[in-house]
């Protein structure tokens, strides 16, 4: 006998389907996000021959701050090869002055996306500042995690989120397409 699904059993299987995060293969439906100036940006008109780097990043993590140089030479390193890098902040406490005022100071001269609600990072299954992901120039994500493995920068032995880069200029497989991210944890608004 067959068990009819209730409206709210249906509910619950499409809220659980909605909230898998995005996985390495998979194509990214682009979304549209406010720039720290409050203008709408959307994904969908990016036009990056080399694909896109989104991360997610903060303000106030140390972490995050320990990359920021690294960040802004990842950028002009690659945006004469077609790559494009665009930050996201998700972070409830840290509003859309505070992130242009950090950019500012800091040299970052890529876009920063203001992730209200964290609704971006729930979709994405973003954790930390920084957390990286590439995408090839169909919009599909070929590698997700961290952007190096030494937060100081004195000893890196992996520079991970560049060799994703190169593999998707290359047209090849990335090396290694998932690495675990370190930092801060994404201040979500409570549920």
């Amino acid at each position: 006998m067959r068990v009819p699904i209730t409206a709210l059993a249906a509910l619950a299987l499409t809220s659980a389907a909605a909230a898998a995060p995005i996985r390495v293969g998979d194509t990214l439906t682009p979304f549209t996000l406010k720039d720290a100036s409050g203008k709408q940006v959307s994904l969908a008109s990016i036009k990056a021959s080399g694909g896109v780097v989104l991360i997610f990043m903060a303000t106030r993590c140390p972490v995050s701050n320990a990359y920021n140089q690294r960040m802004a030479a990842l950028t002009q390193d690659y945006a004469g090869k077609g790559v494009t890098v665009i930050g996201i902040n998700s972070n409830r406490q840290e509003d859309a002055a505070e992130i242009v005022q950090h950019a500012k100071e800091h040299g970052l001269s890529f876009p920063i996306l203001k992730d209200t609600g964290n609704v971006e990072a729930d979709a994405f299954g973003a954790q930390v500042t920084p957390e990286a992901f590439v995408f090839d120039p169909s919009w599909k994500l070929r590698y997700h995690g961290r952007i190096d493995d030494n937060q100081r920068g004195d000893n890196i032995h992996s520079q991970d989120l560049r060799a994703a880069i190169d593999a998707v200029l290359a047209g090849q497989a990335v090396p290694v397409p998932e690495t675990k991210a370190f930092g801060c944890t994404i201040k979500r608004v409570a549920p």
